[in-house]
């Protein structure tokens, strides 16, 4: 059967295919009418050459040809920025304004213009220079990057467009993207903007592939290549593992965005000052995008008592007030009522929804769960399942002892907020509890909700497994998030005309070095 075809050594060609597969609307439940490919070996053997060929020139390329690849990328998005918008909301449902156009398009071409700062400046190298012992050491490209995107970002996680695409990109390695099945026209768009970019900015063919689909096992061959430098992935905890426990074996470096359930605590005097407006900050965060963020506060933890009981009241009725929302597909659907009756089987309450919704298409009922602390202490692991979309379970702890055994047996999340009073009445036990939780998080708030997630270089997208494969990494942040996809390289005794430019002595760029124990 014919179908769109996949982009290789620069140019659009015909898959090898294994098969094929169409997306779908979520709104409507209807199969759109585009096929795409499921790509054999093949595809991914001729991606692999082009992009180790690519990655040969690339590694000596001058940051400021890099920055005008992404600089020019950028601007080819906001070209086709209406073309974009109306195929990402026939493919998720999401909003065309304003989330589509207003929030996650602008933080897309935002975050290509930071790489291409990151990469003319090259700050991301971190360059340290030993004159005594003539050894001197900055990160490098690490070779053809692999990237996996998420369903639930089309433009600001995108496999040919997004985070991890841009850090690979500004650090000087070629990328092969993996398009989600939920969006791969979406997908094909961003491919071909990267891709006419890279030709008008003279980069080599292979700097940006896309392939839409493979096999599990072809997914696992292609990141354990030896032309692969490092895999980047966002998605579902099981294909994520599968991914790196292959990864691993192969002693290829693999970042991963999996699951999380991110912890909010709301503290008694924080309720009783203010539960009204915190109830309705709450709801509003939860079922923000259908509840479709990996940063939504999926578990409240809260101690026992009036103003805890209250709060639980206010939420339980703006949830059953506000409508439901579309979930991204079918799978999402079915996911979350698995997760609810994996949550009800353990011991939860639900006090309202898991049922059908009332919004369009793929559609849960806007969800509520109650557990009491000593049940979530009989088995945490059961009651961390992650329950993606518009849902959360309360966690309700007899006391601040048993508040802090709860955080305790928490798995790694990337956000975990703790909102207390400004008269100081909760400041004990903010004391108690802020260092259990700061543990588990990668990012720790206080008094604000989880969801947004600002594209500045002190943010930590990242956190503690299994919210993510390493605590070290962050996928949201340059530079940081840049050096996911570097090695760090040392030069001992080498001849300076022979150092990479940012080493040498009569270096004239602005970036700072750290010179025999000081920066300069």
């Amino acid at each position: 059967m014919a179908s769109e075809p996949v982009l290789i050594a620069g140019s659009w060609r015909e898959s090898e295919q294994t098969g094929v597969f169409q997306s779908a609307n979520p709104a409507t439940g209807k199969l759109l009418p585009a096929h795409y490919p499921v790509s054999s070996w093949a595809d991914c053997e001729a991606a692999l050459a082009s992009a180790h060929a690519a990655f040969e020139e690339m590694r000596g390329m001058s940051g400021e040809k890099i920055a005008a690849f992404l600089e020019r990328f950028a601007t080819k998005i906001e070209e086709r920025a209406e073309e974009l918008v109306a195929m990402a909301h026939l493919e998720t449902a999401l909003p065309k304004s304003p989330r589509l156009a207003d929030a996650e398009l602008p933080r897309t071409t935002g975050q290509l213009r930071q790489a291409a700062a990151a990469a003319r400046s090259e700050v991301w190298r971190q360059p340290v220079i030993d004159r005594a012992n003539n050894i001197r050491a900055c990160f490098g490209a690490i070779g053809p990057v692999c990237v996996f995107g998420p369903n639930n970002f089309p433009f600001a996680f995108g496999s040919a467009s997004g985070g991890d695409f841009a850090a690979a990109i500004a650090a000087g390695n070629p990328v092969i993207a993996k398009a989600n099945s939920s969006h791969p026209g979406t997908t094909k768009l961003f491919a071909e903007a990267a891709h006419d970019a890279a030709v008008e900015t003279g980069m080599p063919a292979g700097t940006i592939q896309m392939i839409y689909r493979t096999s599990h096992s072809i997914g696992e061959q292609l990141v354990t290549d030896d032309r692969v430098g490092a895999t980047g992935y966002t998605g579902s905890r099981g294909a994520g593992l599968a991914l790196k426990r292959a990864a691993d074996a192969a002693g290829k470096p693999i970042y991963l965005e999996l699951s999380s359930v991110n912890p909010v605590i709301f503290l008694p005097g924080a309720l009783l000052e203010k539960g009204e407006d915190l109830a309705a900050e709450f709801t509003g965060s939860c079922l923000m995008g259908t509840g479709q963020f990996c940063t939504n506060p999926g578990l409240v933890l809260l101690i026992e008592g009036k103003p805890a009981e209250a709060f639980v009241a206010g939420i339980v009725k703006r949830f059953e007030e506000a409508p439901a929302g579309t979930l991204l597909s079918e799978s999402v659907r079915k996911s979350l009522h698995e997760s609810h009756r994996i949550l009800s089987e353990a011991g939860a309450e639900v006090l309202c929804g898991t049922g059908p919704g009332n919004g369009a298409g793929c559609c849960v009922a806007n969800t509520l769960l109650r557990v009491s602390g000593a049940a979530f202490l009989r088995d945490p692991e059961t009651m961390q399942t992650e329950a993606f979309g518009n849902s959360s379970l309360i966690v309700m702890a007899s006391s601040l002892n048993e508040a802090a055994a709860v955080l305790e047996k928490l798995e790694g999340n990337l956000t975990g907020a703790i909102y207390s009073a400004s008269d100081g009445s909760d400041d004990e036990a903010h004391d108690r509890l802020e260092p259990i939780l700061r543990r588990k998080v990668g990012r720790l708030l206080n008094d604000k909700m989880p969801t947004g997630v600002a594209v500045s270089p002190a943010m930590n997208h990242g956190g503690p497994y299994p919210a993510t494969g390493h605590p070290g990494f962050t996928a949201v942040g340059i530079p940081a998030s840049i050096l996911r996809f570097t090695m760090l390289q040392s030069y001992d005794n080498v001849r300076a005309h022979r150092l990479p430019a940012i080493l040498r002595d009569d270096y004239a760029g602005t970036t700072q070095r750290f010179i025999d124990g000081r920066w300069a």
